[in-house]
């Protein structure tokens, strides 16, 4: 799973519109900016199991859209999308990527991956060193 290939992938659909692009981005950030401050205020306020399982679930949810909207934002830069899917088949991709993205459903996941992805960039960059 690699999740700057998911937010291109789902930044740029089937055809790869500016409308689509600004759809996508907005839908990463205002999943983050109302998950999380929601899922907070439910974990603090309620006395039920369920209300705070489910705010915990929210945290959780809601900061898979980090990583997902800071790669957004950088594939956003002119020519940044179409450079990451150069050579890239758009139709297998997005087939792909369609199940693949239900992880954000899975609290954390898409950050765990994200931080995998880094990890490895890193020690890659450091054992070319």
């Amino acid at each position: 799973m690699n999740v700057r290939r998911l937010a291109a992938i789902d930044m740029h659909g089937s055809r790869g519109t500016i409308r689509r692009r600004r759809i996508i981005l907005a839908e990463f950030l205002v999943g983050m900016v109302l998950m999380v401050p929601w899922g907070g205020w439910l974990l603090t306020s309620s006395d039920g199991f369920g209300t705070r399982a489910f705010g915990l679930w929210l945290v959780g949810a809601g900061l898979n859209y980090a990583p997902l909207s800071v790669y957004a934002l950088a594939l956003t830069r002119p020519g940044a999308l179409d450079a990451e899917l150069a050579g890239v088949d758009i139709d297998g991709e997005l087939r792909r990527y369609t199940v693949l993205q239900l992880w954000v459903f899975v609290p954390l996941s898409l950050v765990a991956f994200a931080v995998r992805d880094a990890l490895a960039r890193r020690r890659g960059r450091m054992t070319a060193d």
